[in-house]
């Protein structure tokens, strides 16, 4: 008998006694409500009704499978000890259901395949249990979706999630009626396909060094570069960078803002209950919601890329979404400027031509000005940093005249922090933003999904996450996909052991990328090309330094081959032509790729600057590195060559870093591009002190004595600029709370709490009994990017609760402030469902609630009965009306009147 049979040979009568055992029993009158029910809030071994110890789960397990193995026949079934084996994992996969996020009614929707899809089994079995499992947990799963669908309040609430379902899609009909005009047939069947390549093309991510790990496991070589996009994202968070309407026509700030989800009137301390609206941090995803014209800054592999690819598939599925409605009915184009630039800014209708996109030549003639013309594309122009300096005042004429051509449409545009001035494009409406350091939350999350994709052990993963929060160097390179991505692989390649600084990284990365990639897949290699690692490095760094030496992210083939002949000669045992290597560096090193057709790059920039670097040193170019040490593309070129150079040679860029900047400079956060080698070069020098494992005492007290005097930052953007280039070195320069106004102490804070790192807890803690609400809001808000438990000991535990609102970014802090008896005001950061929030707010207390992404459900809003003492609720102004159904005593304020409500 085939396994897949299994479900017919056992017999209702027999399995639903078991499987009902799982569940909590309902109480008379229990459950009568037009809400789904969470499983987790089902399952009768998870959470506080817990009455099913995990020993009785896995006797339950076991009598699931000993049925099974008497619904088989005794020559058929499982022998004993594979019936032991299933029933261990068919325990652990029902345990999972207590970790779902979903509820009955969704579920019952998934059918039971698809819900045994979502439950955690064991990651290894033996080839006979692996044949019954699959059978027997989706058998388990069907008999599951019964007792759900039997109970006595599941009708109801299927007819109010179709109901909620119909709304939905009248909504995103109607929206679609509105946004698209009438097409032609053409423009309509070309766009479907369109949006058929766009979400292919961009679907998927490519996982540095993963291929390398996998080419281990047989037949699996194949599979390993690509990582589906809907399993690798991570949101993170966006900031604007200057608010709309606070910076005048001389480009100076008229007024301080948070860094946080509050307002500051003025440039010091507030009133009570003084909450003036401000931009906040949103996830980045959402910022076209609010901005139809965004310009977002962020570093090296901070994760731009990866948001625009995710906006273009999420616009080209045309999936509706509650908080993405802005996307629907939009066209997606996705133009890298480092491509499109080379033959000249292109107008709509080359486009594709420009991205060289297979279905530019089936375009309908006119169609793309017909789509911007009507206001419906998304525009996804990526790297203003990647162009030359020179070229980029012809880029924003292009992207002025284009903005103004076709009025209507949402943009995205990215860029290196310092690649071009603030407000470089606030004359054409746009809203400068910059994304976030990835939290702690954030990297231990992108560490379990990348170990999950490389179906790694467990125990890595989590060996990896504890490493990244208890050893400081680690958890300074953490700070983006591009670095988390490096130390997983590095981690899965060397089962645990890591480096512990940048150089010593990209070492290992190189190294593991160009020695054990074909080693361990086998790959013959012809005995001319045969090039040791040492050879690659040399070779690849060639290449590296003429791109930028020239200022160029990407090479014409020709211009390659003809840096590897001159280098070749130098090398021993090549016998293979400069266009032969060049090829088998392309196709074999996993450094370089080709994005186009007779042009190659670097996988990414940050592997570009570090061999740059490195060549750069090697040739004695110090010069060069300092004459361009004030250009935003050298920045990680000039910290490498630091971590690469020699002791000499060190402290003599070091030194020429300082020696730049005029004895007179002020505050951080002085306009950079008024004077070339002014408060960046010294922030920069001051963030290449940790990269100086050997240097003179008297080099390292200059550098530091220079930039001391940048302490405090002054304003929110010098903060943030201080913190992102300095890093945690600039911990111990930061001076308060003694002495500093209320505004430069919020600014010190937000320095500190940016640098994410366990050494910025103590001098967080100098400031928790400060006064200023500005101050403590700032601290709450912080929260999210340290060690919940050790953070509310250290800090939150200690704050002044006047008129403070206390940001809850996960239900982990929801359980850390009632463990601490609650807070009277509590902003919720995120989209809950009604019952978490009912399980972990104290209703004792609670009487304020903001809810900043409004709540993911629109269920009613009978669940605030639940809190007796609320008698305000602070709302999003997107958030649509709210119904009759709230509580006469609750007030509903939005975010802009805040300030009124008090």
């Amino acid at each position: 008998m085939e396994p897949v049979t299994i479900a017919t040979r056992m017999a209702s009568a027999a399995v639903a006694p078991i499987v009902k055992k799982l569940f909590v029993q309902e109480a008379p009158g229990a459950g009568l409500t037009d809400r789904p029910v969470r499983i987790s809030s089902l399952v009768s071994f998870r959470g506080e009704q817990r009455t099913l110890a995990e020993k009785d789960l896995r006797k339950l397990a076991g009598e699931l499978t000993e049925r099974a193995a008497q619904a088989y026949g005794q020559r058929e079934g499982p022998g004993t000890g594979t019936r032991r084996e299933l029933a261990d994992a068919l325990a652990t996969a029902l345990h999972s259901l207590g970790d779902l996020d979903m509820d009955d009614v969704q579920a019952v929707r998934l059918g039971p395949e698809g819900l045994a899809r979502r439950l955690d089994g064991p990651r290894t079995l033996s080839a006979d249990a692996e044949a019954y499992f699959r059978p027997l947990l989706n058998t388990a799963c069907l008999h599951i979706l019964d007792f759900f669908s039997r109970r006595s309040t599941f009708i109801p609430r299927t007819l109010t999630e179709q109901t909620q379902q119909l709304d939905r899609l009248i909504s995103a009909a109607d929206l679609l009626l509105e946004r698209v005009p009438a097409r032609s047939a053409e423009d309509a069947r070309f766009e479907q396909r369109y949006a058929e390549h766009i979400a292919r093309r961009h679907g998927e991510l490519t996982i540095y060094g993963l291929e390398s790990v996998q080419a281990g496991h047989a037949g699996r070589a194949g599979l390993a570069r690509e990582w589906r996009l809907d399993a690798a994202y991570i949101p993170l968070e966006a900031t604007q960078d200057t608010p709309d309407g606070q910076r005048g026509q001389d480009g100076q700030d008229r007024q301080d803002r948070q860094e946080g989800p509050y307002g500051q009137g003025t440039q010091g301390s507030e009133g009570p209950g003084e909450q003036l609206p401000a931009a906040a941090p949103v996830t980045a995803d959402r910022v076209l919601a609010a901005h139809p014209r965004v310009l977002l800054r962020g570093g090296a592999g901070s994760g731009k890329t990866t948001l625009m690819q995710w906006l273009a598939v999420t616009a080209a599925r045309q999936t509706y979404d509650e908080q993405m409605t802005h996307l629907l009915g939009r066209v997606p184009f996705v133009l890298p400027l480092r491509r499109i630039a080379a033959g000249g800014l292109p107008a709509p209708d080359r486009f594709l031509h420009a991205v060289r996109s297979n279905l530019a030549g089936e375009q309908p003639d006119g169609w793309a000005s017909r789509v911007l013309a009507a206001g419906r594309a998304l525009l996804l122009i990526d790297g203003i940093d990647e162009i030359p300096a020179g070229r980029r005042a012809e880029t924003r004429r292009w992207l002025r005249e284009l903005a103004g051509d076709y009025p209507g449409n949402l943009w995205l545009v990215t860029s290196r922090p310092s690649a071009v001035p603030e407000n470089w494009l606030a004359g054409e409406g746009f809203t400068e933003l910059s994304l976030s350091p990835m939290s702690r939350y954030d990297v231990a999350a992108f560490i379990n999904r990348w170990h999950s994709a490389a179906e790694a052990e467990p125990e890595l993963a989590a060996g990896l996450v504890t490493a990244v929060r208890t050893n400081p160097d680690l958890g300074r390179l953490a700070v983006n996909p591009l670095m988390c991505g490096l130390l997983c692989a590095l981690n899965r390649e060397r089962r645990g052991t890591l480096p512990y600084g940048r150089r010593d990284l990209y070492d290992a990365a190189l190294s593991m990328l160009l020695e054990g990639r074909d080693r361990a897949r086998s790959v013959p290699v012809p005995a001319g090309l045969r090039l040791t690692r040492e050879t690659q490095i040399q070779l690849l760094q060639r290449l590296a330094h003429w791109m930028i030496r020239n200022g160029r992210s990407e090479m014409e083939e020709e211009d390659a081959v003809a840096q590897l002949a001159r280098s070749l000669p130098r090398t021993a045992a090549v016998e293979a032509t400069p266009r032969e290597v060049y090829r088998h560096l392309l196709d074999r090193s996993g450094v370089l790729r080709e994005p186009a057709e007779g042009r190659v790059d670097f996988v990414h920039r940050t592997f570009q600057d570090a061999l740059g670097a490195k060549a750069a040193v090697e040739e004695g170019d110090f010069p060069l590195l300092l004459d361009n040490a004030h250009k935003d593309q050298w920045e990680d070129v000039i910290r490498m060559a630091v971590a690469y150079a020699r002791p000499m040679d060190r402290a003599r860029l070091l030194r020429g870093l300082v020696a730049q900047v005029p004895h007179r400079t002020g505050a951080a956060g002085e306009a950079d591009g008024e004077q070339p080698g002014g408060v960046r070069n010294l922030l920069l020098a001051a963030a290449c002190l940790e990269h100086a494992t050997d240097l003179p005492p008297q080099v390292r007290e200059e550098v530091t004595a220079r930039t001391s005097p940048l302490f405090p930052p002054r304003s929110m953007v010098a903060a943030r600029h201080v913190a992102d280039i300095g890093g945690p070195m600039l911990l111990g320069l930061l001076p308060g709370p003694e002495g500093l106004t209320d505004a430069e102490a919020t600014c010190a804070v937000v320095a500190a709490s940016r640098t994410g790192t366990d050494a910025a807890l103590p001098v967080l803690a100098r400031f928790r009994g400060h006064s200023s609400l500005g101050l403590r809001r700032q601290l709450v808000w912080a929260w999210h990017r340290f060690d919940t438990d050790e953070y509310a000991r250290e800090i939150i535990a200690h704050l002044d609760e006047t008129d403070l609102y206390f940001t809850a970014h996960h239900t982990d802090h929801l359980r850390a402030l009632r463990a601490m008896g609650g807070r009277a005001r509590v902003q919720i950061v995120g989209s809950y469902h009604p019952d978490q929030l009912i399980e972990h707010l104290d209703p004792a207390r609670l009487t304020h609630l903001w809810l900043r992404d409004g709540y993911a459900r629109r269920d009613g809003e009978e669940w605030l009965s639940a809190f007796p003492r609320l008698h305000t609720l602070v709302v999003p102004e997107t958030t649509p009306r709210y119904t009759a159904t709230l509580p006469s005593r609750l007030t509903v304020v939005r975010e802009s009147d805040l300030s009124v409500a008090g």
